[in-house]
């Protein structure tokens, strides 16, 4: 098993996706052996980066640049799925989903990662309970940002089950602010942002620019300027500069007039915060230090800020795999748990890896390549349960979570174990 730290192996491998199995097309007779980099990846002495393709760092910062923000290309026009392709597998709640993909300006901030950037520029997708469908399938990714993650295009052919053009259900939503791992965008909480919008709550998943490649409206593709150089220290930076990056989607969301997407109402006192990885733990972050987050969940993330001696006071969930108390040093779970003094529950998925919690675990199955995953990560990110299961008891215990303490609905599903999910272990 590899010795470094599961965020940033995730991170650091290329996923089987860019070197086996092209989605669609001729060149699939011609993929690159499971050993071979993708011709997109640099060989080094160790696992290529995630978000290999160097794209220039333009100084341009694109039009409209203020406080307001600009919908992405996906706001106007649809996609068709590809017959064969993967498909995001469809949400545990029969409901209508919109989507519309924004771009973000921070005037009121330097780029934490760009010194010569005046204004931090972020791009967000919004998913929502819609009341009509009209016009084309949201895309999982542009194939040029398909590229840029997994060094070949035809990722983009995933299908979702998401309308673009849709004009959202009336009413005042609950909001979930998702913030995806270390050298991921935010396509790789799709499946958890389609699951929550179905189950009537608007969604909105960040990229953290200069953290992952990023697209911006007007084609332009913005790398990952920090993926080498991240260690423990600059990893609680990242935490504290994203907990800022979801202030400031919160504070554009709940802002008053038309808002980010016409028609789309956010109930301002019903607000929680997830990631996956170090996301997970930028969502804890994010709640200690906005209070008009309810509730926060961390999905496998460890914690690099440390929270202060008085503690948190406000409900959080941990979702690990393989993460039981005391399992590993690099898992700091048991200090931040005597810190945590509000509601709290400790799950584990022991069976499951560090890569069950976002998109990259059912797409490897879905592509019929995990079994050429490299054996010396593949327990540790992958485990041996399928990923179509892992997302299953993912979605049921985060959605349980968020309605319990969003919605005030507390069900039964987090008061102990479960006949449906006999994965999922109560550790605390």
């Amino acid at each position: 098993m590899s010795t470094t730290p599961r965020w940033r192996s995730a991170a650091l491998l290329a996923v089987p996706i860019a070197v086996l199995l092209p989605l669609t097309g001729p060149q699939a007779a011609s993929a690159a052996s499971p050993t071979a980099a993708p011709p997109s990846v640099a060989t080094s002495s160790r696992p290529p980066v995630l978000v290999p393709v160097p794209v220039e760092v333009g100084a341009d910062v694109g039009v409209g640049v203020g406080a307001g923000a600009d919908l992405g290309p996906d706001a106007q026009a649809g996609v068709d799925a590809k017959a064969g392709a993967p498909q995001v597998p469809a949400p545990t709640t029969h409901r209508l989903i919109g989507a519309a993909s924004v771009r973000l300006v921070d005037t009121g901030r330097h780029d934490p990662w760009r010194p010569d950037a005046a204004t931090r520029e972020l791009m967000a997708t919004l998913w929502y309970p819609a009341q009509s469908t009209r016009g084309g399938q949201l895309p999982y990714l542009s194939p040029e940002m398909s590229t840029a993650r997994y060094g070949t295009p035809d990722l983009s052919a995933v299908g979702t089950g998401v309308r673009v053009r849709t004009v959202p259900a009336p009413g005042r939503h609950p909001l979930v602010v998702l913030s995806p791992g270390f050298g991921f965008d935010r396509s790789s909480l799709t499946a958890l942002a389609e699951d929550l919008a179905a189950r009537g709550y608007a969604v909105a998943a960040l990229d953290h620019t200069y953290e992952t490649a990023v697209q911006f409206p007007d084609g332009r593709l913005e790398s990952c300027l920090i993926c080498d150089k991240v260690d423990d220290r600059l990893a609680a930076e990242v935490i504290r500069s994203r907990a800022k990056d979801i202030a400031f989607l919160i504070d554009r969301l709940t802002a008053p007039g038309p808002g980010l997407v016409r028609g789309l109402r956010i109930d301002a006192s019903r607000i929680g915060a997830a990631g996956h990885s170090i996301g997970g733990a930028s969502a804890v972050e994010a709640m200690r230090v906005d209070g008009r987050i309810r509730a926060a969940a961390n999905l496998d993330g460890d914690f690099f800020a440390p929270l202060p001696a008085e503690g948190l006071s406000r409900p959080v969930l941990l979702l690990g795999a393989q993460r039981h108390a005391g399992a590993s040093p690099t898992a700091n779970w048991d200090e931040t748990w005597q810190h945590l003094t509000g509601w709290k529950r400790w799950l584990d998925l022991p069976e499951g890896g560090h890569l069950s919690f976002c998109d990259v675990h059912w797409l490897v199955d879905a592509l019929g390549i995990r079994d050429q995953v490299p054996a010396d990560t593949a327990p540790e990110q992958y485990g041996s349960i399928k990923g179509a299961r892992a997302l299953a008891a993912t979605r049921a215990y985060l959605g349980a979570f968020f309605d319990r303490h969003l919605l005030d609905r507390p069900g039964r599903l987090l008061d102990g174990p479960s006949a449906a999910f006999p994965e999922v272990r109560f550790a605390k």
